[in-house]
């Protein structure tokens, strides 16, 4: 674990060097890291990450014909 500490002098500095920091991670990084900020989500709400969801179709986009 990297526990640099950096100083930025602006938010916009600080949201760029996240924005890198996800870029170079790979995509499978990057899903198991949603998926722990999700699970983490749950716990601080008290849910349970395997409540029952929304069991319909939200939208129906047509697809072009071949």
């Amino acid at each position: 674990m990297d526990k640099t500490v950096r100083i930025f002098s602006s938010q916009a500095e600080v949201k760029a060097e996240e924005y890198r920091y996800w870029q170079s991670r790979s995509v499978e990084e990057r899903m198991d890291a949603v998926s722990d900020f999700s699970y983490a989500a749950y716990r601080m709400k008290k849910a349970l990450p395997d409540v029952p969801r929304l069991q319909r179709t939200v939208a129906v986009l047509p697809r072009p014909r071949s």
